[in-house]
């Protein structure tokens, strides 16, 4: 099964428009009402939707890796960062991740963009 994506709330609006073009399985922060979530909420929502989370978050890449460290078992983030990655790259690895990999890839993992 593909890879369902949450977005959060500071991912350009670009992004997951040319995802949803492309048939990913995404949906915003704003649209689920979790964008004013602290990041551990945010981080245990997108676990209960079962959709691995993406941001470019530096202080959420933290909280993600302190799970990890603690055996707390997430999702999965995808972590990216626009100095590092335009839009268009992030695209195309965010596609490649949602359509080729299983949400068992993911699971308590950190991913990071470019791939």
């Amino acid at each position: 099964m593909a890879i369902a994506l949450l977005m959060d709330a500071h991912i350009p609006k670009a992004i997951t428009t040319e995802l949803r073009l492309r048939g990913v399985d995404v949906i915003t922060a704003q649209e689920d009402n979790s964008d004013r979530l602290a990041d551990p909420d945010l981080l245990e929502r997108a676990t209960n939707l079962q959709r691995a989370l993406v941001t470019f978050d530096d202080d959420l890449l933290v909280k993600a890796q302190k799970r990890q460290a603690q055996d707390i078992l997430f999702a999965g983030v995808v972590y990216g960062h626009l100095r590092k990655v335009s839009i268009g790259v992030c695209v195309r690895d965010l596609e490649i991740l949602a359509k080729v990999g299983e949400s068992e890839d993911l699971a308590n993992k950190v991913i990071y963009l470019p791939l």
